[in-house]
């Protein structure tokens, strides 16, 4: 089942081009990063999501509902954690939430609320005196209150310390177990690489890839390595691994091997041409391409 999903999707400001004709689909129960540099339409996107801007030209629909025509509709079932936020100065953090909760027709109990996103403790404090990250955190309560069916994060960990930054990683799992589908748009790519299904990355306002990580990976051919620790570097080892289908490169730093493979390749058959050219392996780790790396190749190198 789709929960989101655009049709052409386009808006522009004056002369600006700021989304061109996007088409995406978000399944239920799936975690989707929205990726893109500053400036490719990631907000513009998820700003008509929420019915804050009005497309150009284009369609968008949450649960079947259009997100202009029916935005009640499509907020009633819909948590939402925005990158820019307002709060009220006066108000604890507590009524915060109460008022999230009333809003909802919910039932959530306010205080689990708050100890779930770290801020129980100023529950009671006024949230105008609350640090960047504390009010990210109140407002991602109020995103959560209800179990909505559909969760968008926008730049979810900016303002977070690396402490807020893994809850909101653990949040999302846990929000995903439940059964909840996640849109999570962000630009620290380590953290979408940690919890998102499927990416799609925006490029002056236009879609340039859309698939899952591994996806990405093969598509555009990126290589991966092996680093071999051994008892002793055989003397013609070199010449033997770039002897393999696939190997690109066989480097040697004192007993230490990096090998350079594409992408495909068996590295369970690198292994054995090691210990096949005669070394007695002690140790070994892999790396393959991080979605920083996909990221970069796919918005330096290609044309939107």
């Amino acid at each position: 089942m789709e929960i989101i999903r655009t049709e052409n999707l386009t808006k522009k400001y004056g002369d600006l081009l700021a989304l061109n004709k996007l088409n995406i689909e978000v399944k239920e129960g799936e975690v989707f990063g929205f990726l893109g540099p500053n400036g490719s339409g990631k907000s513009t996107t998820i700003n008509i999501l929420m019915d804050l801007v009005r497309p150009t030209e284009g369609s968008a629909y949450i649960f079947g509902h259009n997100c202009q025509e029916e935005s009640l509709k499509v907020k009633e079932k819909c948590g939402f954690l925005p990158e820019n936020y307002d709060i009220y100065n006066r108000l604890t953090g507590r009524k915060h939430i109460e008022f999230a909760i009333k809003s909802r027709d919910a039932n959530d109990d306010p205080e689990k609320v708050l100890e779930r996103v770290g801020i129980l403790d100023a529950a009671d404090r006024r949230a105008g005196g609350y640090s960047e990250g504390m009010t990210k955190r109140l407002c991602l309560g109020m995103a959560l209150v209800g179990q909505p069916d559909l969760i968008i994060f926008d730049e979810p960990t900016n303002g977070l310390d690396p402490d807020g930054a893994r809850e909101i990683r653990e949040i999302t799992l846990e929000e995903k177990e439940r059964g909840a589908t996640i849109f999570f748009s962000s630009h620290v790519l380590d953290q979408v690489q940690k919890v998102s299904d499927r990416v799609a990355i925006l490029k002056s306002g236009e879609l340039i890839a859309k698939d899952t990580i591994e996806g990405l990976r093969k598509e555009i051919g990126s290589v991966s390595t092996i680093k071999v620790y051994l008892k002793e570097v055989p003397k013609n080892i070199k010449k033997d691994l770039m002897d393999l289908d696939g190997i690109e490169d066989v480097s040697i730093e004192g007993n230490e091997v990096v090998i350079t493979l594409r992408y495909g390749v068996s590295k369970k058959r690198v292994i054995n041409g090691v210990e096949e050219a005669g070394g007695e392996i002690l140790d070994f780790k892999t790396e393959d391409a991080t979605l920083e790396d996909l990221f970069t190749s796919y918005t330096s190198n290609r044309n939107p």
